[in-house]
């Protein structure tokens, strides 16, 4: 992937947003635009957006969309599992916690992603597994060497199992039969924390 990677830790939860760029044609991809987004939102008053794309629907990944939606006039991609969750803070979880924020609603995704489809953005081709689990919805990105996985795995950590959709048992088949047969040189891009890599964790994290 010659994309140039960019991450945006943001709202109160530091939500990893990643901005994906071809500098040269002035294009970007955003992945999970979480709450409070003004440091994203001046980073793209120079780029074209081609597409949004979210690994999973939880507040603090789709804070930003509509801003960002707005602004730049670009599609939101979403698995189908979680096609009613932009538009209902019920099942987004922003509802349940206040403190961190007021309900957050939008319009639907224009687009569905689901297990082996191929998403060509920014010259680069996509590779999505779904990688339920954390959530019923959660998608894992794959471009070359390059994994964007949301909530479902951290460096020396996994994603909660215990919101609406979880469940621990799929986490671990997500991860196991979907991420770890990836090459050990694997970067991986969580929805929280450092960038860690796949054979980092298949010999060091020890919830997997």
């Amino acid at each position: 992937m010659k994309l140039k990677v960019e991450k945006f830790a943001l709202g109160p939860l530091q939500t990893n947003c990643y901005l994906l760029v071809d500098e040269e044609a002035g294009r970007a991809v955003v992945i999970d635009p979480g709450v409070n987004p003004k440091p994203l939102m001046k980073r793209l008053e120079q780029l074209e957006v081609e597409a949004i794309v979210l690994t999973h629907a939880h507040f603090d990944h789709i804070g930003g969309v509509d801003e960002v939606r707005k602004a730049k006039g670009c599609p939101v991609y979403l698995h189908d599992a979680e096609r009613d969750w932009l538009e209902d803070p019920e099942l987004n979880g922003s509802k349940m916690w206040p403190d961190v924020g007021p309900p957050i609603s939008t319009q639907p995704a224009e687009f569905a992603m689901d297990e082996g489809m191929q998403l060509k953005l920014l010259g680069e081709t996509f590779l999505i597994r779904h990688t339920p689990g954390h959530s019923p919805g959660s998608v894992s990105l794959i471009c070359g060497k390059h994994l964007f996985c949301g909530d479902v795995l951290f460096r020396m950590s996994v994603g909660r199992t215990d919101l609406r959709g979880g469940s621990s048992r799929e986490l671990h088949d997500s991860i196991h039969r979907k991420l770890f047969v990836l090459g050990d040189e694997t970067t991986v891009y969580p929805g929280h924390g450092p960038t860690t890599t796949i054979g980092y964790e298949k010999q060091n994290n020890p919830y997997v």
